[in-house]
């Protein structure tokens, strides 16, 4: 057998890329069709968003009352969701996110995007922040029927958790420095950073330190021109000529993390960073007790999962 199938060239509990340049993904490959969900009365599709990349996401539209002749539906929010995974794993039709999107949309009465955004290593950065506002802007446009007939695009909200949840931030501050623009009505109404993917050269107290190594290690395959290493801007929002966070482009802000996650100490830098920058919204912050990183998708029924899922909602509905 030709050794350069079989040799390693990188090897993490992620992932494991080969001299050959093949990507064995270690977890996050399952995936679960769309359709009805009989649990939540939550429907969902898979639609294209961009043919040239392949971008795609899957839409969610929750149980909605019938509506006679003269009467209209009152337009829902639309969450554009980003899932986790590092940048390096996982999919909008991973059975995780699909549980947890039709949880969402159900307890939220709202509409989703779930974005099917490129991976790295195959895809680096910028790709991942390229398809996103794609999945934005069309997003905004009302492009799909769901969207157009039951969405309110006035009302978007940014949320992703983990490696999504960095992919937030960064749309954030694309919508708010003026680098690209939505449709004129479009508007990005709170964000939603769930147990981001943040990191930073100089150690921050409380940090966990296995899980700074291995950012360390896989950041230059997620980002290749990544010079600055842990301090790129894009990986640490706080790092010496970052955009100013006073430029994140919503209205409002919940960042969440938990107890015992391993980003908790980056979670709340990045809180308090925000809340000293001068941003004109509304910050929120919400630690989870006795939790670890995104405990909420594998354990959605339990009682900090549940009070998290009702944060969430009423951060949806204004509340």
């Amino acid at each position: 057998m030709d050794p350069a199938t079989t040799e390693l060239r990188f090897d993490t509990p992620l992932l494991r890329i080969y001299n050959d340049g093949r990507v064995e993904r270690l977890f996050g490959t399952e995936t679960t069709p769309a359709g009805f969900d009989g649990a939540t009365g939550v429907t969902s599709k898979d639609v294209v968003i961009d043919d040239a990349t392949g971008v795609s996401a899957r839409l969610y539209i929750p149980d909605l009352p019938a509506s006679g002749p003269g009467h209209h539906c009152k337009k829902l929010p639309i969450v554009v969701y980003f899932h986790g995974g590092g940048m390096v794993l996982d999919s909008a039709a991973s059975p995780t996110y699909h549980r947890y999107l039709n949880s969402l949309v159900s307890k939220a009465g709202a509409l989703a995007v779930s974005v099917n955004y490129r991976l790295a290593p195959e895809h680096p950065l910028p790709a991942a922040y390229d398809d996103a506002w794609a999945a934005l802007s069309w997003t905004a446009s009302a492009a799909d029927p769901w969207l157009s007939e039951h969405g309110d695009v006035g009302r978007v909200f940014l949320a992703g958790d983990s490696g999504g949840a960095n992919v937030v931030h960064n749309v954030a501050i694309m919508a708010g420095a003026g680098q690209s623009s939505l449709p004129p009505g479009a508007t990005v109404e709170g964000v939603i950073i769930l147990h981001p993917m943040f990191s930073g050269k100089e150690p921050i107290d409380g940090e966990n330190a296995e899980t700074r190594e291995l950012t360390e290690k896989l950041w230059p395959l997620i980002c290749a021109d990544a010079e600055a290493g842990l301090d790129d801007t894009r990986l640490n929002p706080m790092a010496e000529g970052a955009p100013s966070l006073q430029k994140l482009g919503c209205r409002k802000l919940l960042v969440c993390s938990a107890e015992s996650d391993i980003v908790l100490a980056r979670a709340a830098a990045y809180y308090q960073a925000v809340m000293a920058s001068g941003w004109p919204g509304m910050a929120e912050w919400l630690e989870s007790k006795g939790e670890e990183h995104v405990f909420f998708l594998n354990m959605p029924d339990c009682e900090e999962s549940v009070a998290l899922m009702d944060r969430v909602v009423a951060f949806l509905a204004g509340n």
